[in-house]
């Protein structure tokens, strides 16, 4: 009886190990996680084809369109003018900028003026005698001579006799050696070529203006020009004459301008070409910065999209049966900062209007009804 208890407790405890091992076995395995498919939701806008205008952004400084700088070609002690030469003062065109001290020029100036002047009074009497047809002309011309004013033109010549005659008693020369003078003279006054205003005084009165030195800067406050640098491959869109649309960094003021000059030479290092853009408005001030938006043409049967919408800069992702995501190949035909223009969709064709991340060919989505 003992053998036989001690081999069913035996065969129990065999049977019981088994099992447990069994059920720790199992207890060790983990359910397998249940999956719920998961239908993402695409927002899509329906595509309009119509006629987008190419605009080329840039920026650059503006620069007054008429602008000199001011140099002296004679020398002196610089004089007070009605206006002071300083920068921020206006001035019209004609209205003297400033004036040098001229008195000992001028002094040497009406010397030679005399020494014409008694030059031909000294021949007067040789043409009376010699040239009687020509002596009328020549009386007339010292009757109309006034020291104090612009040398009156020399009469001219009726013949070759009388030509060489003037000329051998140096009277030619003596004329032109005071109208040097004269011209000379009127560089000791400077005067505005235009209307505008003085940007730059370097001099003030009582200085010595020496010649070649430089006095200051004058531009037109009126109308401006602003160089802009564009990718050669739109140097064909360019046209003389477009409209283009002015803006400060802020965008907070706008104004209008056009093409006036397209520079005709590309540049080897950075691939671009320049324009020039004229604009004109009273609150526009030399240097300061605008973003130019040029319009260069029209694509016709087109749409704008944002950049991040194109899928490696040819396709973009639209829905089929409001459902199935599909990879359509589009042509890409101007790429802009953010937005770029495309072609080759159908109107009405339903078109991802927001990026859907983990998108794929063929992917099945929820279109957003809102």
């Amino acid at each position: 009886m003992r053998k036989i208890i001690l081999s069913v407790l035996g065969i129990l405890l065999i049977v019981g190990a088994f099992l447990l091992g069994n059920y720790v076995i199992e207890s060790k395995q983990k359910p397998k996680p249940k999956f719920n498919k998961v239908i993402k939701t695409a927002f899509v806008e329906n595509v309009t084809n119509k006629e987008i205008p190419i605009v080329l952004t840039a920026s650059g400084n503006l620069i007054a369109k008429n602008k000199i700088e001011i140099y002296s070609e004679v020398s002196g002690v610089l004089k007070s003018s009605a206006k002071p030469f300083k920068s921020g003062t206006n001035f019209y065109s004609g209205q003297t900028l400033l004036s040098i001290n001229s008195d000992e020029f001028y002094a040497s100036l009406q010397s030679q003026k005399s020494n014409l002047f008694n030059l031909v009074t000294s021949i007067m009497p040789d043409l009376r005698l010699d040239y009687p047809n020509d002596f009328k002309k020549w009386e007339s011309y010292l009757q109309s001579f006034d020291i104090n004013k612009t040398t009156p033109k020399l009469p001219d010549f009726s013949s070759d006799k009388e030509k060489y005659f003037i000329s051998g008693r140096g009277i030619n020369t003596a004329y032109y050696n005071v109208k040097n003078l004269e011209v000379k003279l009127g560089k000791y006054r400077i005067r505005a070529p235009f209307s505008g205003i003085l940007t730059e005084a370097l001099v003030t009165p009582g200085t010595l203006v020496r010649v070649g030195q430089k006095l200051g800067e004058f531009i037109d406050s009126s109308v401006f020009e602003m160089e802009v640098s564009l990718n050669s491959a739109y140097a064909d869109l360019l046209k003389i004459g477009n409209s283009v649309s002015l803006s400060n960094l802020e965008k907070s003021k706008n104004y209008t301008g056009k093409v006036i000059r397209v520079n005709g030479k590309v540049d080897q290092v950075s691939q671009t070409i320049k324009a020039f853009i004229q604009v004109a408005h009273k609150d526009l001030k030399e240097g300061m910065f605008l973003e130019a938006d040029l319009v260069a043409k029209s694509e016709t049967d087109a749409i704008e999209i944002p950049r991040k919408l194109l899928v490696d800069n040819e396709a973009v992702y639209t829905v089929k049966n409001d459902s199935i995501l599909t990879l359509t190949t589009v042509n890409p035909v101007y790429f802009g900062a953010e937005n770029v223009i495309i072609k080759g969709l159908e109107n009405n064709q339903k078109m991802l209007s927001q990026v859907l991340p983990g998108a794929f060919d063929g992917m099945i989505v929820k279109i957003n009804k809102e």
